[in-house]
């Protein structure tokens, strides 16, 4: 049954399907940076100090280690990126489900209303039909 509310609750649910999908993304964004910080993390344990051997080998290995260092600074601020994007994706979701429910109960109110009415109208009709009846079975 359509009301004037149907397409407010269609527009609702198709935007808190949206919702439904970014918090999906969110999700799979924080995943991702997660791996790649564990990566990282295991990149940096494989890194071996020279021992012996020329300086200029120990500033190669300085340097590779100031870089996976600065690749794992980067993760963390990605990871605490995509914590925040989960966040507020989960909050828009949210709205958007207190939207969607709202203007549904408002739909679902409505639909009461014009069923109770044309009960009513039935009833009146019924009514009607009933003392057309019985004032011909006293003739």
């Amino acid at each position: 049954m359509k009301t004037r509310f149907s397409s407010l609750v269609t527009l609702k649910k198709n935007a808190m399907d949206k919702s439904e999908r970014g918090v999906q993304q969110a999700n799979s964004d924080l995943k991702n940076a997660n791996t790649a910080l564990e990566l990282s993390y295991n990149s940096l344990q494989t890194i071996d100090s020279p021992q012996n051997g020329h300086i200029s080998d120990l500033l190669a290995q300085r340097a590779l280690l100031s870089s996976q260092r600065a690749i794992i600074i980067h993760n963390k601020e990605w990871v605490n990126f995509a914590k925040k994007q989960l966040e507020l994706s989960k909050e828009q979701l949210k709205r958007d489900m207190i939207e969607f429910e709202k203007f549904k109960y408002l739909e679902l109110e409505e639909m009461k209303k014009v069923i109770k009415k044309r009960k009513m109208e039935e009833a009146k009709q019924l009514d009607e039909v009933a003392l057309m009846t019985y004032g011909r079975k006293d003739k």
